[in-house]
């Protein structure tokens, strides 16, 4: 488990909120609730905090589940278009 040292727990905040965070296991939690009476919870990935507000940690999850362009493009067969090849007559 990965612990954060004091003094960036003293500088870091939610990024809802604005309260301060405590440290829960692998997580930081909101020491303030938000409007919906909640306190966010926010992961630490291998000992960096990821401070996404609940709404844009959905869309980056989202992204990370799709495929890049680069394995897009390597799962379609090759074509080649490249002006220098010859055209054939069928």
């Amino acid at each position: 488990m990965a612990h954060l040292s004091p003094e960036l727990l003293a500088v870091l905040r939610c990024p809802v909120t604005g309260s301060s965070l405590v440290q829960e296991g692998e997580e930081l939690v909101s020491s303030a609730k938000d409007a919906s009476g909640q306190q966010l919870r926010y992961r630490i990935d291998e000992g960096i905090p990821v401070l996404l507000p609940p709404a844009l940690h959905e869309a980056a999850q989202a992204a990370e589940a799709r495929p890049t362009d680069a394995q897009a493009a390597s799962a379609q067969p090759a074509t080649d278009n490249s002006p220098n090849t010859p055209a054939t007559d069928a």
